[in-house]
């Protein structure tokens, strides 16, 4: 008699324990943003007519069709201010992207690399810790020139180490979202 009550007792523990164990759900980690559309306007200094280098690739990398890359012709010797808009219209509505990246700041950062030697871009937004985002920007012309501008947006880059602060992806680490290389004709 003694041992039933003891097992009944086990047992009736055992079970107050179980149900009492809230079922933990899994971890999902953020998954990486769909981005089908880019715009990078630039607007000219001191007024003039802007200049929009825009991508579109709704089907996505997997897709068969190439995105569609539309370049331009900047002036020599101007300062723009840039902003970037991005987003995703393979759903309806279509999803912007860029509200996205100013919310998880701290994640993301562009960079933007010409082979145009007179050609620079500069920062001009900054997450929580005052890093660099690459959002809002400013790019200067200098001579003539053609070349190619390539906007790189990675996710969790490595934002303290050698260079990155200064827009060079060489030490960034993290993983690339989207690179676009953009035709220019500097004129």
């Amino acid at each position: 008699m003694h041992t039933l009550k003891l097992l009944f007792a086990l047992t009736f523990s055992a079970f107050l324990v179980l149900s009492s164990c809230k079922k933990k759900e899994p971890f999902i980690p953020n998954p990486q943003e769909i981005i089908t559309t880019v715009t990078y306007t630039l607007v000219p200094d001191g007024g003039g007519t802007s200049v929009e280098l825009i991508f579109v690739d709704l089907d996505g990398e997997e897709g068969g069709n190439a995105p569609t890359i539309t370049g331009g012709t900047l002036s020599a010797n101007q300062t723009y201010t840039g902003s970037l808009v991005l987003l995703n219209e393979s759903v309806t509505p279509t999803e912007d992207v860029t509200e996205e990246i100013q919310e998880e700041d701290e994640d993301h950062q562009f960079f933007f690399q010409s082979t145009i030697n007179d050609l620079s871009v500069a920062y001009t937004d900054q997450d929580s810790e005052n890093n660099p985002i690459g959002l809002a920007t400013t790019l200067t012309t200098g001579a003539e020139g053609s070349g190619t501008l390539t906007l790189i947006l990675k996710h969790e880059p490595e934002k303290l180490e050698d260079g990155v602060a200064g827009g060079d992806p060489t030490n960034a680490g993290g993983e690339t979202e989207l690179q676009i290389v953009f035709p220019i004709d500097v004129q």
